[in-house]
């Protein structure tokens, strides 16, 4: 009978040793399931804070654009411009030397003395044009909302 009851506590042992076993994998599995849905869990919020950040980013991008297009636009304005104001530059100059050059001819018919303004050389047309009041303003960055 003795080696009976060893078989059953034997058996009974096994048992148990299974069932802990199977205690312990069960547990595990449960544990690896939760770890994997956290995981999942957090791939995809990952996912989402990346979504918000590219919709974000071209947001940005679309307003740095366009504050880039609105300086282009300033920038092809004022540069017409300026070809507008060096275009009655050169015509009123030469206006000034048609000018000059009738005078010239009116002295010497005449023989009086007359008071005829020298031409500036043409590099020094800007410079003999405007006063020390008249500088132009040099443009701070914030001066165009850019």
């Amino acid at each position: 009978m003795a080696s009976s009851q060893t078989q059953i506590s034997s058996g009974s042992d096994g048992d148990l040793r299974y069932a802990k076993f199977d205690e312990r994998k069960r547990k595990r599995m449960i544990s690896n399931r939760e770890s994997a849905r956290r995981s999942r869990m957090k791939k995809q919020q990952r996912v989402d804070e990346l979504f918000g950040e590219t919709s974000r980013l071209q947001s940005q991008n679309k307003v740095v654009t366009d504050k880039i297009n609105q300086a282009t636009d300033m920038f092809v304005s004022v540069a017409s411009e300026n070809n507008v104001l060096r275009a009655q530059l050169s015509e009123l100059s030469d206006r000034l030397y048609s000018l000059n050059t009738v005078l010239s001819i009116v002295e010497e018919v005449s023989g009086l003395a007359m008071d005829i303004p020298r031409m500036p050389e043409p590099w020094q047309i800007p410079d003999a044009l405007m006063e020390p009041w008249q500088q132009p303003i040099t443009a701070y960055a914030d001066m165009f909302n850019c």
